[in-house]
């Protein structure tokens, strides 16, 4: 015993030094250097514990059935819409690289479809949205990260089930730690299940019946598909608006959001992606009739679907973004809750501002998150210092809106923030469209948000104490480990 305690010192000196040269050698290994040089720091300072959390929530990838189940997918859409002509629409100059990007990234081609409207209100989504569920005639789709039956989204729900009862099929599927902590969880399941709503939990977390992976690898996405002929999709939960917290409730904060309603051949592409997930997460295929390309009206607009997740190791989200932001030659307007952005995006958007493009940046005077505030604060300095104008939404209400638009030749919306979790961690879904009035639609929603916005200047932010400019640093510094 004694001969042990006297080795002991020298045991601990060597696990700790081997511990730190085989992370010297591992992390980097297919990722970012910001993100490297935290984990290295991580576990230099604290060996064991940054060990275990880098086991824990080290690959920001999806490994095994789900990676292959993603490739095999990636084929199948490719074998179906091979011969699929071209979109009659015309594409702005440099466009079509772009288009070819996304195409051999997620395999989706660009489609035609019509935009039957933004929805900015978070109760006029809702209702939008139950009137198509009601309208159903054989199946409806849902996909969406957060979901709870409460005062605000009964009537959806209570759609859910007029139209099991009519004979229609309804699939639904939420994320599993994204919707289990607010209230009336499980009598929500048991609710669905009750009417004959066929549900599925994304991305499940249960340790005791063998199904785990890292925690914070989540399915991001909000879809809606009715018969195949029409479909939602943005940043919007089925959640009311103030997400049910108290504290929300007592100072009146309120997400606010914004949705796009469409019809047309692009919502065979909304539909693909849900075939995916729900093949992912059941083992069941999807009958073939369920999306048939033939059965779909055309549009009149050019449009491209735009998945991404942790299944795609190429991360499209963020190359398209930062191919979009290079490609902007006057104005480049971005809206992000949670801006926390990648260094290439981030020296595309100043350089963009550096070249004389007129950029302008909305984000949340407060966020709801700590770190996503502090870490996103860390940027504005940079981002001032090139002349990017920033818009802060005054609090308490949180900006959840997810879109941006280049000049007046493309638009994105969706369910992505401009941050490492949407580029790397969660699935996400994205909408790029090249229609005059497609961009429109959403630089007029960029006035609006202008208009309700107070302008962040260099002057007032160079005012900031000290204390505050060390956690933001801090912070940013914790959201690169990924």
């Amino acid at each position: 015993m004694t001969i042990v305690l006297q080795w002991l010192p020298l045991m601990v000196l060597l696990i700790d030094l081997v511990i730190k040269i085989i992370a010297l050698g591992t992390i980097p290994r297919n990722r970012r250097p910001s993100s490297s040089l935290a984990w290295l720091l991580l576990i230099t300072v604290t060996p064991v514990f940054g060990l275990i959390l880098f086991l824990l929530i080290g690959s920001p990838f999806v490994r095994g059935r789900r990676e292959r189940v993603q490739t095999q997918a990636n084929h199948v859409i490719l074998e179906h819409t091979a011969d699929l002509p071209p979109t009659k629409s015309e594409l702005p100059i440099g466009m079509g690289n772009l288009v070819r990007l996304n195409r051999r990234l997620t395999s989706l081609p660009m489609m035609t479809g019509t935009s039957h409207g933004l929805f900015g209100d978070y109760d006029a989504a809702i209702a939008a949205m139950t009137a198509a569920v009601r309208e159903a005639q054989r199946w409806v789709h849902v996909e969406i990260y957060i979901m709870a039956w409460d005062h605000t989204t009964d009537a959806f729900f209570g759609a859910l089930v007029d139209a099991v009862r009519r004979g229609v099929k309804v699939r639904l599927l939420y994320d599993h730690l994204g919707s289990r902590k607010y209230p009336g969880f499980g009598q929500m399941n048991k609710q669905m299940t009750t009417a004959g709503i066929e549900w599925y939990q994304m991305m499940p977390i249960h340790p005791l019946k063998g199904r785990w992976r890292r925690p914070d690898l989540r399915n991001h996405r909000k879809l809606l598909v009715v018969d195949g002929e029409v479909g939602f999709m943005g940043s919007q939960n089925m959640i009311d608006a103030s997400y049910l917290a108290r504290k929300n409730i007592k100072i009146g904060r309120k997400w606010h959001d914004l949705n796009i309603k469409l019809s047309g051949q692009i919502v065979s592409s909304l539909d693909a992606v849900f075939a995916l997930d729900w093949y992912t997460e059941t083992g069941q295929r999807l009958p073939e009739e369920i999306i048939p390309p033939e059965n779909y009206s055309v549009g009149e607009q050019a449009m491209q679907l735009l998945p991404s997740g942790p299944g795609y190791l190429t991360i499209p989200n963020l190359r398209l973004f930062t191919a979009l932001v290079y490609r902007s030659q006057h104005r480049l307007s971005l809206t992000s809750p949670y801006f926390v952005p990648d260094e290439s995006l981030m020296e595309a958007i100043t350089t963009a501002s550096y070249r004389g493009v007129a950029v302008e940046l909305f984000v949340s005077e407060l966020a709801d998150q700590f770190v996503v505030q502090h870490a996103q604060s860390s940027y504005y300095e940079e981002l001032l210092n090139a002349g990017v104008r920033i818009y802060l939404y005054p609090q308490p209400t949180v900006l959840h809106a997810k879109f941006f638009t280049v000049d007046d030749v493309a638009g994105v919306i969706g369910s992505s923030n401009m941050d490492y979790r949407s580029f790397g961690l969660d699935y996400e879904i994205s909408l790029m469209g090249t229609d005059p009035s497609f961009v429109a639609d959403l630089q007029r929603i960029s006035d609006e948000y202008r208009a309700a916005c107070r302008e962040l200047t260099a002057e007032e932010w160079t005012r900031r104490p000290r204390a505050k400019r060390y956690v933001d640093n801090v912070m940013r510094l914790l959201s690169a480990l990924q």
